[in-house]
């Protein structure tokens, strides 16, 4: 079979205490349902939670882990199933068909898959996994975290699980390279800190990869935006205006690129630079460029910054950066300001003032670029547009802030707000309750792109936007 120690079969004199799966059901037992309510659905029966060590243990010491992975997924499938099934009869365990099938299906988890987390992987409600130690896994839905039953056996078990993925990502974690964080090839990102790094216990981050990229229109749906608020983001994709988007850590400033990209126009060509591959572009002319870390084999690392003068090569219409969080900066101001309109980025910052901040202190880390008036004029004229996004208390992500750049007041960059969501009040669910407010009249961009044709929608957000900033001026 797989070529290490024999397991005895059971013959006709012996008890028959478990009744053998077929093939189909070991298929089955792989292909989880969606999980909907609660997460006590992840929580093992007591005799599968005490049967697992034993028997991954046992299968382990049973199997020619070279001869295994040379198999199939179906065919380790099957064999793992007969080989778990004769080692049940040997030990004559008292164990119902139900179980057997949970028991089945935990240990192909840990041979082939990632454990105890492969449910939370199959779940389309959960967007985070987070795992701090063998016995705290918390998810997070709709926004807020949630803790759940979810456990490794100790230790050994979860780090294990550890080596599994990063060896499937090419790279490797052990006390001299405690950090991992890398792309899953179901483009999921993952985050894997150990000791001594990590000082307490083993830290896993996964944020969940979606293959349907959510739309304008979908985050309507999540009450993140109104339709007034679409039309002015689809606007400021069409007239090609350099945007920055803003946000904390989970506020959807990724989503909120993607989305917004769905809207640059089919004839554009459109690089895009990442540290990890995470946008999706539908349009037909489209490169994706991605960073790669330097190797203990003497690999040499490519970065951002490396990608972003590349790119400037390609003959790019649009330049995207999916986050700028160091010297890159400085050489996406100098692509926008040579004529790469409509290009686009993220930043990590709490409010459109703290992003302009940001911004000019990431461009100084470019030994071309020095803090003081005449990076911040480069920054006046480079970014159009800066889109503010928050994470509420209620787990909503909103649009906060729409601002246009508008040029400098003597040492300072002035900002003209288009619009902004103030909260009022919350409900008894914890809900909160608000109302987004057009604060300028025209915007300066239209008169900049006074040739440019407008659609009747667009005609209709302008004057809104004229008559909201006038009630809300008084």
């Amino acid at each position: 079979m797989f070529g290490r120690r024999r397991v005895a079969s059971s013959n006709a004199n012996s008890a028959i205490t478990v009744t053998p799966l077929t093939s189909v059901d070991c298929d089955n037992i792989i292909n989880f349902p969606n999980f909907n309510d609660t997460f006590s659905k992840y929580r093992m029966s007591e005799k599968v939670d005490y049967l697992r060590p034993i028997y991954v243990t046992k299968i382990f010491e049973a199997i020619d882990p070279a001869k295994v992975f040379s198999l199939s997924d179906s065919e380790i499938r099957e064999q793992i199933q007969t080989i778990l099934h004769d080692m049940l009869n040997q030990d004559r365990q008292t164990i119902t068909y139900d179980e057997q099938s949970e028991l089945t299906r935990v240990i192909l988890d840990d041979i082939l898959g990632f454990g105890p987390i492969e449910p939370l992987l199959a779940d389309p409600t959960v967007t985070d996994i987070l795992i701090n130690g063998p016995k705290n896994v918390f998810v997070e839905r709709n926004g807020l975290l949630e803790t759940t039953d979810v456990t490794f056996v100790d230790d050994n078990h979860l780090m294990n699980i550890c080596q599994r993925i990063v060896t499937k990502v090419g790279r490797r974690i052990d006390v001299s390279n405690p950090l991992v964080d890398a792309r899953l090839p179901d483009g999921s990102r993952i985050n894997i800190a150990i000791p001594p790094a990590s000082v307490h216990f083993i830290s896993v981050s996964i944020r969940k990869f979606f293959k349907e990229k959510m739309t304008l229109l979908d985050l309507l749906a999540k009450q993140s935006l109104t339709p007034e608020i679409i039309v002015l983001l689809q606007l400021i994709t069409r007239l090609k205006l350099n945007v920055i988007i803003s946000g904390g850590t989970g506020s959807g400033k990724t989503t909120m690129l993607n989305a917004m990209s769905s809207h640059i126009d089919k004839k554009d060509r459109v690089v895009t630079i990442e540290d990890t591959a995470e946008l999706q572009l539908n349009q037909p002319n489209v490169v994706t460029l991605e960073t790669r870390p330097p190797t203990l084999e003497g690999i040499q690392e490519i970065t951002m910054s490396d990608l972003l003068k590349n790119s400037l090569r390609m003959r790019p219409n649009r330049i995207i950066v999916g986050e700028v969080r160091g010297e890159e900066a400085g050489e996406l101001l100098q692509a926008m300001n040579t004529g790469h309109s409509g290009s686009m980025g993220t930043i990590h910052a709490n409010s459109t003032r703290d992003a302009i901040m940001r911004f000019e202190t990431l461009c100084c880390v470019n030994p071309r670029f020095k803090a003081g008036v005449n990076t911040r004029t480069q920054i006046a004229s480079a970014i159009d547009i800066i889109v503010q996004l928050n994470r509420m208390s209620d787990g909503v992500r909103r649009v906060t802030e729409i601002v246009e750049v508008v040029g400098m007041e003597g040492e300072v960059v002035t900002i003209n707000p288009l619009m902004e969501f103030n909260a009022t009040s919350e409900d008894g669910a914890g809900k909160i309750i608000g109302n987004f407010e057009f604060k300028a009249g025209r915007p300066m961009f239209i008169q900049k792109n006074k040739h440019m044709f407008l659609s009747e929608l667009e005609k209709a957000l302008l004057a809104k936007m004229a008559d909201e900033s006038v009630k809300n001026y008084r």
